[in-house]
């Protein structure tokens, strides 16, 4: 016969001392009493003459519980004490049968914790960490071994960003070639969302850089097992156009005085993108030590230049990039707070920068429409395409095309790259100092300029 009730159970008390205890209410159920009193239903029994104890799950008070009582609840959830002496009684009936439960209940959390480690994430955390040398440290901080896998790094983020909100808590088995696909489309077609309903940033080159990433994973892991098999990726890469665009004078002008009144390191990272023709990712992760003085090899006065590892390029070897005076004055106005210039905390470098651009795009189409109330915003156009535009720059202030190329930080190749080994150091100061001068001339026309241009 039953002994406790709902108004007996919340009077349980926490006993002197650190130490739990149990309140039997029959057929085997007890109320556990933690040292904290938390309260708790746990069933006790005999298999082989060796005592077992099986916790059923938290007691749940009254006023906890909705109206309509749940009608699945299984081990472990918190119940009512109708529900835990149904399961007791449950339990008790198991082993009349010959059945421990305790040992289906470990079976079961076996299979949860097997499937839980066999999400297409928990494969990819595995994969970098064997392929790309990835290392967490205590503060959640991630890094990765260059020298395992140069792409590390940006694989990562491109999964977080892109693959993790659709496949990552997919088991591996159950991704299909469909599932990709289906995910494709949406990532090409800029349709894509994260976990907060937001449009994630897409197009054909994201899409065949996320399937990039996904299928080396999805074909290590097939390596790695003998039953899995990855789907089949053919027919699935997506058609790419070469971009081309590139900011004409007019957007320029808009761009840069923007840039200048936006507060903060983003506009100044705009103008050092597009007076050194570097990529993003370099530019943003720039650390105080890469930048430094040396004595120039013509005029022998001092120069400053920046040398990018080769940890941090797409080219392998160190690329020592002049800065010009004007790239200078940027990075002087930014507040020296940390190892990285382009930083908010000191701490970490500027990313997330679709957020970043979304931000300024709306200042810029604010600054258009100071002029005219009717105007629309600029044509589309990414941070990268400020490299694009750099080297066309450089190509109308009359720098000779390999220079050029090597301010974009393209080494010379084939047999040239075998017996040119001339730095070119000479040639991209002077590169970068009449790109600096163009850009100037561009984004603060003078009167004198329109009247030659009239003529």
């Amino acid at each position: 016969m039953a002994q406790l009730t709902d108004i007996a159970i919340r009077n349980l008390k926490p006993k002197a001392g650190p130490k739990a205890w149990e309140k039997p209410d029959g057929r085997g159920l007890y109320v556990f009493v933690g040292v904290t009193g938390a309260k708790s239903f746990v069933c006790r029994y005999r298999v082989g003459g060796k005592p077992q104890k099986l916790t059923i799950g938290r007691w749940l008070p009254p006023e906890e519980r909705s109206a309509t009582p749940p009608t699945d609840v299984r081990l472990g959830d918190p119940m009512s004490l109708a529900t835990a002496r149904k399961l007791a009684a449950d339990i008790m009936l198991q082993l009349n049968r010959g059945h421990d439960p305790a040992v289906a209940k470990r079976d079961e959390v076996q299979a949860k914790q097997q499937a839980a480690e066999n999400t297409f994430r928990s494969v990819a955390e595995r994969y970098f960490t064997e392929v790309c040398g990835m290392r967490v440290d205590a503060d959640g901080a991630v890094t990765f071994n260059r020298e395992m896998k140069r792409s590390g790094s940006e694989q990562w983020r491109t999964l977080k960003r892109q693959v993790f909100p659709t496949l990552g808590n997919k088991p591996l088995e159950a991704i299909t070639k469909a599932d990709i696909r289906e995910w494709l489309d949406k990532l090409a077609k800029g349709k894509l969302r994260n976990d907060e309903g937001q449009i994630i940033e897409g197009g054909p080159v994201a899409a065949n850089r996320a399937l990039a990433a996904v299928r080396a994973i999805l074909l290590w892991r097939e390596e790695q097992s003998d039953v899995y098999r990855a789907p089949s990726f053919r027919g699935l890469t997506r058609d790419e156009k070469a971009r081309e665009r590139s900011l004409n004078d007019d957007e320029l002008r808009v761009i840069w005085k923007v840039a200048s009144e936006t507060t903060g390191p983003f506009g100044l990272f705009l103008k050092f993108l597009l007076l050194t023709a570097s990529r993003r990712t370099e530019a943003s992760a720039m650390t105080r030590s890469e930048v430094t003085e040396i004595v120039g090899k013509r005029n022998h006065e001092k120069e400053v230049i920046w040398t990018l590892p080769a940890s941090r390029n797409k080219a392998g070897k160190d690329l020592v990039r002049p800065l010009s005076k004007a790239a200078i004055d940027v990075l002087n106005e930014l507040p020296n707070i940390g190892k990285f210039f382009f930083t908010t905390d000191g701490e970490t470098p500027i990313s997330g920068y679709a957020l970043w651009k979304r931000q300024f795009d709306e200042r810029v189409l604010a600054e258009l429409r100071r002029a005219d109330p009717k105007a629309e915003p600029l044509p589309h156009f990414q941070l990268h395409d400020f490299r694009r535009t750099a080297r066309s720059l450089l190509s109308r202030a009359g720098v000779s095309p390999d220079v050029a190329e090597q301010c974009l930080g393209h080494l010379v190749t084939g047999i040239r790259g075998v017996y040119d080994k001339h730095d070119f150091l000479q040639e991209k100061h002077e590169a970068y100092e009449a790109l600096a001068s163009l850009i100037e001339r561009i984004v603060t026309p003078t009167d004198t300029v329109v009247a030659f241009r009239k003529a």
